[in-house]
């Protein structure tokens, strides 16, 4: 794994907003004092094959980890450790788990501190709501073509997404698909994520229809959700958190009807809800419980950072159960001095009242000052894809965390 830089390409700001990255200058990230360049090829990082193929298994073994680490919560009862103590709540997601083969589920995201010498580590996954999908996809593969047209490249999304749709699409009651985004979304990230799914939906032949969440109602006499035209939903796919959902305005009528596989008065969600299990950072502290020791995990508990707070310790992240973007998390280093990143945080005191993992501290590796995450694409469990975010002014990847683009050689 190297790092190089080279010349943008003339035009590049132009050429990436054609390829659907329109988010690629950020107007003004967290207040920061002006614009702030999001996708950056000013550098980009090269990776040989045996090292993406390394990377591949252990992302898939990871994966099936998280399911693993799910199914023993759910047996064993411990929702509460992910803070979800709502018993309507915490029906919902189990039985959602047990009916997961008739739920149509499709991606997630894990990110990864690896620099080429030793095993990968996982920091956390995003299982619900990943973003970075469209630069992943597609501007970083068209980047690679016309800057290096010999070359390969970690990305095998598009195509994934597009063959998942289709083997799934027979879990999907009659009627289009709704894909659903968030109106609050400025920068336009959300947006195009959810475009950009509903395409590959479409050329796996589903036909669908796009909605903002704040435009799903609900017909009372029907006892169903409907879209503005009044149309029954029957399934939805949202860019829209489900800690989010369950705290909104109508979570009664959702917890009331959710995940019975399209039957009469019901919604299809898309990710379900038992993906909450792989989205929340409690999961962290469940992995290391059963797989103790394991070369891709780092230490991790629920109940306080243990021997990682100890004089002669590591040091320890402590992870906000539903933090975003950095928010909020707290790094306590081994000299005992505390980094948070509230900067870049937006609200700080958003995320927190819900509960901490507390992670062994490990630094992000270093390429001559630059920090970067790997974030490894999940498609119906199997590896499909990378995209890179860094940063240079902070331990932590945050919201303005810059995109690179990568190649194979």
């Amino acid at each position: 794994m190297r790092r190089h830089t080279l010349e943008p390409r003339p035009g590049w700001l132009a050429t990436v907003e054609s390829q659907g990255l329109i988010y690629a200058v950020c107007s003004d990230p967290c207040n920061q004092g002006g614009p702030h360049a999001y996708w950056d090829e000013s550098a980009y990082y090269e990776f040989s094959a045996p090292e993406v193929e390394a990377l591949e298994e252990v992302v898939e073994e990871l994966h099936e980890m998280c399911l693993a680490a799910a199914g023993h919560v759910v047996r064993t009862g411990r929702l509460a450790d992910y803070g979800i103590t709502d018993p309507a709540l915490a029906a919902a997601v189990t039985e959602s788990w047990h009916r997961r083969e008739e739920q149509l589920s499709v991606y997630g995201r894990f990110d990864l501190a690896y620099d080429g010498t030793g095993p990968a580590k996982l920091f956390e996954y995003n299982a619900d709501t990943p973003t970075s999908l469209v630069e992943a996809a597609g501007p970083q593969w068209f980047w690679m073509e016309e800057r290096f047209p010999g070359a390969d490249q970690w990305n095998s999304l598009h195509e994934r997404l597009v063959a998942s749709w289709a083997r799934q699409k027979h879990l999907l009651p009659p009627g289009p698909v709704h894909f659903a985004h968030s109106r609050g979304d400025t920068e336009g990230e959300d947006w195009m994520t959810t475009l950009y799914l509903q395409e590959t939906a479409e050329q796996a032949g589903i036909s669908t229809v796009g909605i903002a969440v704040e435009d799903i109602g609900w017909d009372g006499l029907a006892g169903r959700f409907v879209d503005l035209e009044h149309r029954f939903i029957r399934s939805v796919f949202k860019l829209y958190p489900w800690e989010w959902l369950t705290e909104d305005e109508f979570a009664g009528q959702l917890l009331g009807c959710i995940d019975h596989g399209g039957s009469t008065g019901s919604t299809l969600w898309i990710e379900p809800a038992w993906k909450m299990l792989l989205s929340n950072k409690a999961l962290l502290a469940v992995l290391w419980e059963l797989y103790p020791g394991h070369p891709n995990l780092l230490p991790a508990y629920l109940d306080g950072p243990r021997e990682l707070a100890a004089p002669d310790g590591p040091g320890y992240a402590a992870k906000p159960l539903l933090g975003r973007e950095g928010a909020g998390i707290r790094i306590v280093g081994p000299d005992g001095r505390e980094t948070r990143l509230d900067a870049w945080a937006g609200d700080p005191d958003r995320y927190g009242p819900e509960g901490y993992c507390y992670q062994q501290y490990h630094p992000l590796p270093d390429f001559d000052g630059n920090r970067p995450v790997l974030g490894a694409w999940v498609v119906d469990g199997e590896s499909a894809g990378l995209g890179i975010r860094e940063t240079d002014d902070s331990p932590i990847t945050h919201q303005g965390a810059r995109f690179l683009p990568h190649l194979i050689r």
